[in-house]
């Protein structure tokens, strides 16, 4: 089965691809990120003029790549949401048309459930369910317990802030560059994680939901608190100063992720094997730390950091994930949604009526 997708939630233009749902063929991406580095953040506007003139072209370029033309294609595969409306439309309107003028089956897919298949990417060997994933990016944070790939029980969520909005605050507040992920990972190689005793969010609450609004609001306080002599250090991102400070906060950031995992291992002893997916996934300093909590479980991350991110070969996977499953019919009739409810991430049925 060869399945051409699509990924256009954020600022990213992806196509992608995948051969049986996990036999990476091609996988492009254009980004605009860059751009937004100035602005600390993406806009959304001005992302979806970029992706216009990038899709067809990411397109081209993934079909060239894997070697084949769409006569090849078994069915096409779109990120209907959640993310930025108009970035989205320019993804679906696209993925409608061609499949279409092609006679290609189209399948929607929640951004999520594309996370969520990341891991199966270049994977030869099964997963052993049940599995705990967790997804972690700029826009969501999640944990689920899953029996199989396409039936899973959303364990906890993040009550306010994503674990990667929280990166991209704290980097905004340090004076670093956006994304916030990479960047603070880059200024803590050389800091101390325990320098500044930053929170522990829902510490002492029996809950497997994330938190960190309060987090961000306490590096605000800590950089507003500094003696006056220290303040301009801020300006040098090479500064001792800068370095503990972003070591602390991502350390602090990352122990909350694993907090929560560690508690959803001694209510769940039967899950086999620890899955980290998204964006926030590429962190170093998450990944020594789960292999610390995992007690000897199987810990799987995405095989490249290119499929932490944002991108197509993911939205693919997932697409032929509900083929192999429910066949024509994960074909169904989908809106295109700025904000889709996680308790739909596997949803395929009566999708536009359950959203308007």
């Amino acid at each position: 089965m060869l399945v051409l997708g699509i990924e256009t939630s954020c600022d990213e233009t992806s196509a992608a691809v995948v051969e049986n749902g996990h036999k990476v063929l091609s996988c492009v991406i254009a980004s605009s990120r860059d751009a937004f580095a100035l602005s600390g953040g993406v806009i959304p506007e001005q992302a979806a003029r970029e992706q216009i003139r990038a899709i067809h072209p990411m397109i081209d370029q993934a079909l060239t790549q894997a070697s084949i033309t769409e006569i090849d294609l078994d069915a096409i595969a779109v990120t209907r949401g959640p993310g930025l409306l108009g970035s989205l439309l320019v993804g679906t309107v696209t993925a409608r048309t061609l499949a279409s003028l092609w006679k290609k089956p189209l399948v929607g897919i929640h951004h999520t459930l594309g996370h969520l298949s990341s891991t199966w990417l270049d994977e030869m060997e099964e997963p052993a369910f049940p599995l705990l994933t967790l997804s972690a990016s700029g826009g969501h944070t999640e944990l689920w317990l899953r029996t199989e790939p396409l039936s899973a029980t959303l364990l906890g969520s993040t009550r306010d802030d994503a674990a990667g909005e929280a990166f991209d605050k704290g980097a905004s507040l340090l004076h670093l560059p956006y994304p916030g992920g990479p960047s603070i990972a880059k200024a803590a190689k050389s800091g101390s994680a325990h320098a500044y005793p930053f929170p522990h969010p829902l510490k002492h609450e029996e809950t497997l939901d994330f938190s960190y609004s309060g987090l961000k609001t306490s590096l605000k306080y800590t950089i507003r608190d500094l003696p006056e002599s220290e303040t301009s250090l801020l300006q040098d991102s090479g500064s001792n100063l800068v370095a503990d400070l972003a070591a602390s906060y991502q350390h602090a950031i990352c122990v909350h992720l694993c907090d929560r995992i560690a508690h959803a291992l001694k209510l769940h002893p039967e899950v086999r094997e620890i899955h980290c997916v998204g964006g926030v996934s590429a962190n170093l300093h998450l990944r020594a730390l789960l292999a610390e909590v995992s007690s000897g479980r199987t810990v799987r991350f995405p095989k490249k950091i290119l499929y932490c991110t944002d991108n197509a070969a993911m939205i693919a996977a997932a697409g032929s994930l509900l083929l192999q499953k429910h066949g024509k019919t994960a074909c169904v009739s989908f809106l295109t949604a700025a904000s889709i409810p996680a308790t739909m991430v596997f949803d395929i049925t009566k999708t536009q009526e359950r959203l308007q």
